[in-house]
């Protein structure tokens, strides 16, 4: 089965074509696949329609499922999440700050994988960052600086009863089902400069969104580092700015991207399905 690999002309990112993802894919092609999605860091794939068996089913080609932590999932796919917000809802858009997925779990995701089912007209783009690129852009001596770092990653802000998806934004009505608990105070250290075991490629692991500073480093000192490496990990030229259509699925790898939702579309449903793939190791 031939398909065609066109490049987004952005900082990462490929969109693939010729290929229906309904049908099987060969042990062979997967391996093509995979070579352009560490390559890429990102794949897009439009014009697939596709229902939830085959959303698994394209997932489990690059790993086991995933661990989702505080999401509730749809009946009958306890691995499939509803990234989903209504019309007339009022919460904040959902997972704005950029970061790499459950970065607080003792081994993180490999990747996510997105399918666009109901898409607004207008807004709801989702911003992609190479940390790849971030990385190697730091000037030397912010490099050996983050060569050196170890980072404290907690979901605690996000999904502690207390955070910003806890009790109060359930009760104020959002439509995504988001298990909020004490669980999310937990705490795990990752290397701040995460080697991708496939590419052999360096990057910024994660951000604020999950990181609470830096070990052995007092707060204000690893505030204002955050701060600073912030600046680099999301700088514009980084960016690639993903326009959703309906029927595109899109995987991204989260060793080598970070990655953050936009709004822009009050007035509108938006309802798109969300997989995790499993990593072996950090």
């Amino acid at each position: 089965m031939s398909f065609r690999v066109k490049e987004t002309g952005a900082a990462c990112g490929a969109v693939v074509t010729g290929l229906d993802l309904r049908q099987d894919l060969s042990l062979d092609l997967v391996a093509e696949l995979r070579a352009h999605w560490v390559k890429y860091k990102l794949l897009i794939f439009p014009d697939q329609p596709l229902n939830d068996h085959d959303l698994e089913r394209f997932t489990l080609y690059f790993g086991a499922f995933g661990e989702d932590p505080f999401f509730g999932h749809i009946d009958g796919h306890e691995h499939i999440a509803a990234i989903q917000r209504n019309a007339d809802e009022k919460t904040p858009i959902f997972a704005e700050f950029f970061h790499s997925d459950w970065s607080f779990l003792d081994v993180p995701p490999a990747g996510t994988v997105l399918y666009g089912i109901t898409i607004p007209p207008h807004g709801g783009n989702t911003l992609f960052a190479d940390q790849v690129a971030a990385y190697e852009r730091l000037p030397d001596h912010l490099r050996d600086k983050a060569d050196a770092l170890t980072a404290i990653h907690s979901a605690e802000l996000g999904y502690a009863p207390t955070g910003a998806y806890g009790e109060n934004d359930r009760d104020a009505g959002r439509s995504m089902k988001i298990i909020p608990s004490e669980k999310a105070r937990e705490k795990r250290e990752h290397p701040f400069v995460r080697t991708h075991r496939e590419t052999g490629e360096k990057a910024l692991y994660s951000s604020p969104a999950y990181i609470q500073g830096f070990a052995g480093l007092p707060k204000e000192e690893s505030d204002a580092l955050m701060a600073e490496f912030y600046g680099y990990q999301t700088d514009e030229a980084l960016i690639y700015s993903h326009k959703w259509q309906k029927d595109m699925l899109v995987m991204w790898d989260n060793r080598s991207l970070l990655h953050a939702a936009t709004g822009g579309y009050d007035g509108h449903d938006r309802l798109l399905h969300r997989t995790t793939i499993a990593d072996t190791v950090f």
